[in-house]
């Protein structure tokens, strides 16, 4: 079974470092439908693995420039909060209790569809935005709607483990449609990392995380994720992503049906 794990981690460090997105949309489903794990269990493991993963992608972004951190600091000032209310929440209601199990079963369901639109549109939103600056949002406003998507992101990250990469940087395209996309990517990357790393410290908390698990998935996704960003560019970025989405799409349904 641990090499099945290794293969696992591997698999989707491909996919992660191919297309950018993807890593707990794709593991935390991967983790409960094909290997049986608790949802709750698979959850707080995958945001072990995203906190420790993502840390060198944010210090890559740092050392381009690419980061943005007041934006950072707000979405933090939303999310980590979030984070904290909603571990307190699964701690009420038993965290590894059955029905709270099947209820993060149905939210990873929709974060994973959630993360299929964001895939499929993020572009066309981006263009909507820019061709549309009265749309925009500016000064407190901007601010507050920023506050805002982070209490939405922690909690859903929190719950699901998916949020962080796609949806964040949908968000992101939204809400700043004048960044680039390695600023969006470096920005997103950069507030992943508190956010996962607390909700991780809250399921360690409730006892919802296998040390031993996340482990061999790093041992798998490490060099995945190295060969995926290599062969990244030989392949047409239009297909992966419609790839992926494919893919997610019946990830989603099989965890509904």
């Amino acid at each position: 079974m641990t090499l099945s794990y290794v293969v696992a981690g591997f698999a989707v460090g491909i996919l992660v470092g191919l297309t950018g997105v993807g890593g707990g949309s794709l593991m935390t489903p991967l983790l409960a439908l094909l290997f049986g794990i608790s949802p709750t269990v698979a959850v707080g493991t995958d945001l072990a693995f995203a906190s420790i993963t993502k840390v060198a992608g944010t210090a890559a972004h740092r050392y381009k420039g690419t980061v943005h951190w007041h934006i950072v600091r707000l979405l933090c000032l939303g999310a980590v909060p979030a984070a904290v209310l909603a571990t307190l929440w699964l701690n009420h209601f038993g965290a590894l209790d059955k029905d709270i199990a099947h209820f993060i079963r149905y939210s990873i369901a929709v974060s994973v569809l959630l993360t299929v639109v964001a895939l499929l549109f993020r572009a066309r939103m981006q263009a909507w935005m820019q061709g549309h600056p009265q749309r925009q949002l500016h000064g407190t406003t901007l601010a507050v709607a920023t506050v805002v998507s982070g209490v939405v992101l922690g909690t859903l990250v929190t719950i699901s483990s998916i949020g962080a990469g796609a949806i964040g940087a949908t968000l992101l395209v939204l809400l700043y449609p004048r960044m680039t996309a390695a600023e969006i990517a470096g920005t997103d990357i950069a507030y992943a990392v508190p956010l996962t790393a607390i909700a991780a410290l809250g399921h360690w908390w409730l006892g919802s995380l296998n040390w031993n698990l996340l482990f061999t998935l790093l041992l798998g996704s490490v060099p995945g994720i190295t060969l995926g960003s290599l062969a990244a560019r030989a392949i047409p970025e239009r297909f992966l992503r419609g790839l992926l989405a494919a893919t997610l799409t019946g990830v989603a349904y099989k965890l509904i049906f």
